[in-house]
């Protein structure tokens, strides 16, 4: 999970690296697909975090479809801004977050069509709450997620998002998907294997501290602007505690999500 981390981590950083141009970005992350390959087929990839995933993929059959899913959603940043409707910012999601679910159950020893809809789900639920939350970073980079249809729909103007300004219009788009994030993070609870969820800690910590920003978001009534930028981010030591309590619960056999 540690190598697992560090490619998603690695590949993130190009993509988000402002100080080079998109043509290079755009190379290094082909040259990110040609290593990741080689690992995958067994050959001798360049990277040094590729060459410590080589052995794993290996043992947990991790397929470079999924690795390549991942980099499509990376490359994506580079080359789109916005997003036209929901059904392009779910495969959006899809890419950027719940092909890292897939990759995961499978180094957790999840497997069945139940474990991957809650890979999937999980992994939506976890993109739209951040989408949501960097509303106003990513607009500094010129990005907008929010689909331009829930914009249009709730006659809120790109510029203010693109200038920071909270509208009631902008709280109401916010809060319909919140509600998408919602129903996904029911849907995960549902899907949750539950003969396997002794495996899924570390998921299900995910889950709990993205719902809890979620909530925190609610509260804001979703202005993610100004004074409460700052505000709605979990720090270290309550991410620590909510771990610890979900593995306690799943020794104990006396575990339910809280999420959904």
């Amino acid at each position: 999970m540690v190598a697992l981390y560090a490619f998603c981590r690695e590949v993130d950083d190009v993509a988000d690296d402002d100080a080079v141009t998109l043509a290079k970005r755009a190379e290094i992350l082909q040259q990110w697909r040609d290593d990741i390959r080689r690992a995958c087929e067994w050959g001798e990839p360049q990277f040094e975090v590729c060459r410590e995933l080589r052995p794993f993929i290996r043992e947990y059959n991790l397929p470079f479809s999924l690795f390549n899913e991942l980099l499509i959603g990376m490359e994506s940043d580079l080359e789109k801004t916005r997003y036209r409707d929901f059904d392009e910012l779910r495969l959006y999601c899809h890419r950027a977050a719940s092909v890292v679910g897939l990759l995961s159950i499978r180094i957790f020893g999840c497997d069945g069509e139940l474990a991957q809809r809650y890979a999937e789900n999980l992994g939506q639920a976890l993109q739209l709450t951040n989408i949501l939350r960097d509303v106003a970073e990513d607009a500094e980079r010129g990005r907008i997620y929010l689909p331009q249809s829930m914009l249009e729909k709730h006659s809120v103007d790109e510029s203010d998002v693109l200038e920071g300004r909270f509208t009631v219009g902008y709280g109401n788009a916010a809060q319909e998907i919140a509600e998408r994030a919602w129903a996904h993070y029911r849907l995960a609870r549902e899907s949750l294997p539950h003969g396997q969820k002794h495996r899924l800690v570390a998921s299900e910590a995910m889950g709990a501290i993205y719902w809890r920003m979620l909530m925190k978001l609610r509260a804001a009534r979703y202005d993610v602007f100004g004074a409460n930028r700052g505000k709605l981010k979990t720090s270290r030591l309550a991410k620590l505690g909510i771990g610890l309590k979900i593995w306690f619960c799943l020794k104990r056999n006396a575990y339910r999500p809280i999420y959904g």
